[in-house]
């Protein structure tokens, strides 16, 4: 600090001075990064209005009913590790957080306390302590402390309001630091969720990537975010007619749903096509393409599943039928055949003739029956083997 006082004098205070120092604590709270930097420039600041060579912002947390400090510069002491067990330790800094108000106590009050508790001081006895609550919330959060170790004149009564006046400053930083690290770290883990997900996930912008998770760079075959983020969704189409036609299907369903659902070909980094399923969401339905998250999923194999459960299902409906037509066509071929040789040996030939007309006419049956069908069912046939059943398909005559 550079600026310290002999044993018996204090700082003048300057009433001018006080308020330029608390109005830079109070820049300091809004500007500062985070709360070790802010530590330091209030402790910098007070240097220019009160003795603060030993100086120390203390933490409790009542669970674990400790302290820590995470700022201490003392001229004596190093700075204390976590004191557990803090309620029933002599302290004059656990009597301004128990008693919720800014105390002074001098080198006897230090002395009698630890007394009381029947324990030996913690560090050095100091001939003036001052001490002021962190209060957030209602809830006594730690204190802010000033000693002096070399006179007990050191401070005056209303040096404890200003130390006061500089608490809430503190308190209220803590709050705001506190609540911004806890966001921070909310949004480490939704992104580490994210980032864990199957599917692509994307925050659209006026449908402008504005973030990616990993999956998605992987999708469509980049390399980075960088490829991805801040660039039009224009990139995923094949071509400005799909874009607008996939733009237009978006609106109209948030702006009715609050949700567009749909599949469509998508086009990767090298031009390759693939089918997508896509969802996307919104919370502003009079903008709605204002924010939308998207999620994309590949569902290349789900259709070639699709595709193969189809094929198979087709051949095996063409199996069966030609089993069908196999099995009835089989037995008027069979009796035309036999009639023919019958012929050919010059036995009974009239009734040969007849019987040759009625199987030829029984086989147009079955061709016009075959011709006709639009539904059908199948009955078991020798071989464990399934084949149409013709003459119970369709309406046709039998």
């Amino acid at each position: 600090m550079g600026k310290s006082q002999s044993e018996n004098t204090k700082k003048k205070r300057d009433p001018g001075k006080t308020i330029e120092v608390l109005f830079k604590i109070s820049e300091a709270v809004s500007n500062t990064r985070n709360l070790d930097e802010l530590y330091k420039v209030i402790h910098e600041s007070l240097d220019e209005i009160l003795n603060v060579d030993n100086f120390f912002i203390a933490l409790h947390n009542k669970k674990r009913d400790s302290i820590i400090f995470p700022y201490h510069v003392d001229e004596k002491d190093e700075i204390p590790e976590e004191i557990f067990n803090f309620s029933k330790t002599a302290s004059s800094t656990g009597m301004v957080i128990k008693n919720r108000k800014p105390m002074i106590f001098y080198e006897k009050d230090i002395i009698r306390l630890a007394g009381q508790f029947k324990q030996k001081t913690i560090g050095t006895v100091s001939k003036i302590w001052l001490g002021a609550p962190l209060v957030i919330d209602d809830r006594v959060k730690g204190a802010i402390v000033i000693q002096s170790y070399k006179s007990p004149t050191a401070y005056e009564k209303n040096d404890l309001d200003l130390l006061n006046s500089v608490s809430q400053h503190i308190a209220l930083a803590i709050e705001r630091k506190e609540s911004d690290e806890k966001l921070a770290e909310q949004r480490k883990i939704l992104e580490k969720i994210l980032e864990s997900s199957p599917v692509g996930i994307a925050l659209v912008k006026n449908r402008v990537f504005k973030w990616v998770n990993n999956e998605m760079v992987k999708m469509f075959g980049y390399q980075s975010k960088s490829e991805l983020e801040n660039q039009s969704t224009r990139i995923i189409y094949y071509d400005i007619d799909d874009y607008d036609i996939a733009g237009k299907k978006i609106y109209n369903s948030i702006t009715t749903r609050g949700t567009a659902d749909y599949e469509s070909k998508l086009v990767k980094k090298d031009k390759t096509l693939f089918p997508a399923h896509i969802r996307l969401n919104s919370d502003n339905i009079s903008d709605p393409m204002a924010w939308t998250i998207a999620t994309f999923t590949d569902i290349s194999q789900r259709k070639a599943v699709e595709k193969e459960k189809y094929e198979r299902e087709r051949l095996q409906g063409v199996l069966e039928m030609a089993g069908a037509v196999c099995h009835e066509i089989n037995q008027p071929l069979q009796a035309i055949l036999g009639y023919s040789e019958l012929l050919l040996m010059g036995s009974d030939s009239d009734n040969n003739i007849k019987s040759i007309k009625f199987q030829a006419t029984r086989l147009g049956r079955i061709t016009r029956k075959l011709s006709n069908i639009t539904h059908y069912r199948t009955v078991d046939y020798p071989g464990n083997t399934k084949i149409v059943d013709i003459w119970g398909a369709g309406d046709t005559e039998h």
